[in-house]
């Protein structure tokens, strides 16, 4: 298999570390960003360079500024070449998990803007540069939803916004981007060991072993991390639009 460029967004730490480390391990090249300083990302970095023979970069973007996204392709362009695979994975929960009734207008837009306007808007700039560089390797686009699109938790409703909306955002693009050559896909986790649940990770403790999940253990970032190697490899090439759920079993309904 052929290597190829990719680049992740929110890829140093939790679910995103786990895709950038699946994707080196098979030999990919692999840029990841994120709002923090390069510092707080130099020792995976310099763990990924010293472990795996492909080239790796870290680039400081916030995905919901269109300044931030048009200079990270910028550099990532000038660093590896044409992009071939865009996995938009950035995503925040919201600072305060509010009832319905008292969510913010602010923490709506904060979340609404990096979770869903960002990626939809990064992979409106990505596809056209995959379109003018195609290269003859397999190009895709993979977004990071999750369970959240489907169940209502009415305590942080705009997440759950948010990831309804990347459904919707990969049905689009899949459909715009058939005739182009580049596939979409959805990956839709379900209660991940991660920064954005350790908050919460007595009640899913609890939750788990009484059964919420068929597989009775927390999905860790490897889990996606290893289906978005799949899918960068071509494995599912005749299945663009397509979600693939990693949840255990959660979403499947039984008495």
């Amino acid at each position: 298999m052929n290597s190829c460029n990719v680049l992740v967004t929110g890829g140093g730490r939790g679910i995103g570390a786990g895709i950038v480390e699946a994707l080196a391990g098979a030999g990919h090249n692999v840029a990841f960003c994120g709002r923090g300083t390069p510092e707080g990302v130099q020792d995976f970095l310099s763990r990924l360079k010293q472990e795996y023979p492909g080239k790796f970069a870290y680039f400081r973007c916030d995905v919901s500024r269109a300044a931030d996204r048009e200079a990270m392709l910028d550099d990532f362009e000038s660093e590896f070449g044409p992009l071939d695979v865009l996995v938009n994975n950035a995503g925040v929960a919201p600072d305060v998990r509010a009832d319905l009734l008292e969510m913010s207008e602010e923490s709506f837009d904060r979340v609404l803007g990096i979770n869903l306007r960002g990626p939809f808007f990064l992979t409106q700039a990505a596809a056209k540069r995959i379109m003018a560089n195609h290269n003859g390797r397999f190009h895709c686009i993979i977004n990071t939803g999750s369970v959240s699109a489907d169940y209502a938790s009415i305590n942080r409703g705009e997440y759950c916004l948010s990831k309804a909306g990347v459904a919707m955002a990969t049905k689009l693009w899949s459909v715009r981007l058939a005739d182009e050559g580049i596939c979409v896909y959805e990956l839709r986790p379900g209660v991940i060991r991660s920064d954005m649940t350790s908050c919460v990770s007595a009640k899913y403790d609890k939750m788990i072993a009484a059964g919420l999940t068929l597989q009775k253990r927390w999905g860790e970032p490897a889990d996606i991390g290893r289906a978005v190697a799949m899918l960068v490899s071509g494995a599912l090439s005749y299945s663009t639009g397509q979600v693939i759920n990693i949840d255990g079993g959660l979403t499947i309904e039984r008495f």
